[in-house]
């Protein structure tokens, strides 16, 4: 009980410092390094390490919509660590309960984000945000589930992702995080185990053009139908 709320503290620590430090810059390189260095500062404090599967598949850099299973809080940061060694910028797509997040939030709105509340009755106004995202060079990152998974199982994937693609014409890079992370972070700070590992798969690149659902096209990628 002790160690989970020492993480928790250490975990609010980073997550009010780098967001303070996401404030005070505008460039996205400089971004994308402080939310690398926050995701490694807070994996490593929790033992988790990330091995990437495929990295050849993989862009050096370029627009894409990054799409992923999602079962755990620190699952954006697993993602960021994947990428460190591209050049990809993205804004996350994320819930009003995440931005406003007391948590979270200072981080969230600073690192760049884009706010999807599902409540308005009109989306316009967020696939306008998108639409600047892209125009300005950046990626855009999302789980298509629309929430976590609590089993093992894919969720159903929601039809605004694959809308996103088609309004902007960006290829569709999909990655598969392997384990049940929340399972490995709750054993992370509840028994303190050490040299955690989880695996996230990059698959090949997919067209906005590739006809059928993106739920089925992800399954068929990572052997998951």
């Amino acid at each position: 009980m002790i160690r989970a709320f020492l993480h928790i503290l250490y975990g609010m620590y980073l997550t009010n410092s780098y967001g303070l430090r996401l404030k005070l810059t505008q460039d996205p390189q400089k971004k994308k390094r402080l939310r690398i260095a926050y995701s490694q500062a807070q994996l490593s404090a929790l033992g988790i390490k990330v091995k990437v599967k495929n990295p050849e598949n993989l862009p050096e850099d370029g627009q894409y919509l990054l799409v992923s299973n999602h079962r755990s809080v620190i699952d954006p940061l697993i993602i960021e660590l994947a990428l460190r060694d591209t050049k990809l910028f993205g804004l996350w797509i994320s819930k009003k309960e995440l931005y406003y997040s007391p948590f979270f939030g200072i981080f969230v709105r600073n690192a760049g984000s884009i706010l999807l509340d599902r409540e308005k009755a009109q989306m316009s106004g967020f696939f306008a945000e998108v639409k600047k995202g892209v125009q300005e060079g950046h990626s855009i990152y999302i789980f298509p589930e629309g929430t976590r998974s609590k089993s093992s199982a894919l969720g159903k994937f929601k039809e605004g992702s694959r809308i996103i693609a088609l309004k902007n014409r960006l290829p569709i890079l999909p990655v598969y995080i392997e384990q049940n992370a929340d399972e490995i972070l709750r054993k992370s700070m509840r028994e303190g185990l050490k040299d955690q590992e989880i695996t996230i798969i990059i698959g090949k690149e997919i067209s906005y053009r590739t006809k059928g659902d993106l739920e089925t096209l992800y399954k068929e990628e990572f052997g998951l139908a």
